[in-house]
């Protein structure tokens, strides 16, 4: 059982958008389509967004996630696959944006019909998106997704998981700020904490620790945190004490919204840098407190587009070498991005979207 919202770009003007609070939704962030997708034999329920594909089909994982309701996973989805529009244009890549959420709990509710039936619901779109893991699913569960659709990316033996192409993106972005702070990039003895140790954050932990710098952990697992403190020499800390942690370098690896109202009076950094997608709770609110507060913002869809841009050298039958190779260039667009933030006093998400817009428009005139 489905439900397509088509494109709202393409309504009449008289249209009331009012009388659909969903159609409402996206045309205030300017979307294309919605999928809403359901199968009760395998307990499938999942939305597929996209948001632009001017430069090319939209690309963008699917996450598993168990929200608290429909609304919040729809919420989560428009605001992933729009950054996902930004991230592949602000790195050049030919790629428009989208973005899929299966709810449901990852720990639990797996089984390869499940994951078939989405498969043959990506299938449907017709190449418009190209899916991809994200949080809650691995590789192998894209295995049982390509049985059913050849529009998926991040396959074990192709381009594969991409987290470790991410974290070497984050950690350029990460040096890149330091640069800007401190007047160097060497990250020796800088007090940096990793919030979120999971595929993404272990790799970012490997990169900070070899550098020499005094890493912090903090997880919703415990033995994860255990596991990793061990492993890199890292010290764990508990989640209650994060954002009161005195130190350089915040970098946020989990889910989204840690910079928020709460958070934000609490914050004792220079600099907050990591993987997570959509970290301001209110990207204009908070966004704005941070450059008041003086602190260096990378934005998440900028500096964590590692990812993406291993899954289009898949695409594109590109070398993993390319993609490594890519991922170095996010320093110059992050360093880029937070001097010009520093220098207009405008908050460096505003710079880094201004920039996404441009070229979005450029390959529109094409």
């Amino acid at each position: 059982r489905t439900t397509l919202f088509m494109s709202v770009k393409s309504m009449k003007p008289d249209f009331e958008l009012s009388n659909n609070p969903v159609i409402a939704q996206m045309s205030s962030m300017d979307h294309d389509q919605i999928l809403f997708c359901s199968d009760n034999q395998t307990g499938l329920k999942a939305i597929i967004a996209i948001h632009d594909t001017t430069l090319g089909p939209a690309l963008g994982g699917t996450r598993m996630w168990s929200y608290d309701n429909e609304l919040e996973a729809l919420n989560d989805v428009l605001r992933l696959s729009r950054g996902m529009t930004y991230k592949n244009a602000i790195s050049d890549l030919a790629l428009g944006g989208g973005k899929a959420v299966i709810i449901g709990d990852s720990k639990t509710m797996k089984s390869e019909a499940l994951f078939r039936r989405f498969g043959r619901f990506v299938n449907s779109l017709a190449g418009n998106y190209i899916t991809a893991e994200d949080v809650g699913i691995s590789p192998s569960d894209m295995v049982w997704v390509s049985k059913e659709t050849d529009h998926v990316v991040g396959l074990p033996g192709k381009s594969g998981d991409p987290s470790p192409v991410t974290a070497f993106g984050t950690y350029m972005g990460i040096k890149a700020c330091a640069k800007i702070r401190y007047g160097t990039d060497d990250l020796a003895g800088r007090k940096i904490l990793v919030q979120g140790v999971g595929h993404v954050g272990e790799y970012l932990v490997g990169h900070l620790s070899k550098e020499g710098a005094e890493v912090f952990i903090a997880d919703i697992h415990d033995d994860t945190v255990s596991r990793v403190a061990q492993t890199y020499g890292a010290k764990g800390i508990e989640l209650d004490s994060v954002y009161g942690l005195d130190m350089d370098i915040y970098a946020p690896c989990a889910l989204g919204g840690t910079i928020n109202d709460t958070t934000l009076p609490k914050l004792k950094c220079a600099i907050v840098a990591g993987a997570a997608n959509n970290q301001l709770g209110v990207e204009d609110r908070h966004g704005k407190a941070l450059l008041e507060r003086g602190i260096l913002y990378a934005p998440d869809f900028a500096i964590n587009a590692g990812g993406v841009i291993n899954c289009f050298s898949e695409v594109e039958g590109l070398s993993s070498e390319w993609a490594m190779g890519k991922s170095e260039e996010i320093y110059h667009t992050i360093y880029n991005i937070v001097s010009r933030s520093e220098k207009e006093r405008v908050p460096s998400h505003i710079i880094a979207m201004k920039m996404a817009e441009e070229k979005i428009n450029n390959g529109l005139k094409k």
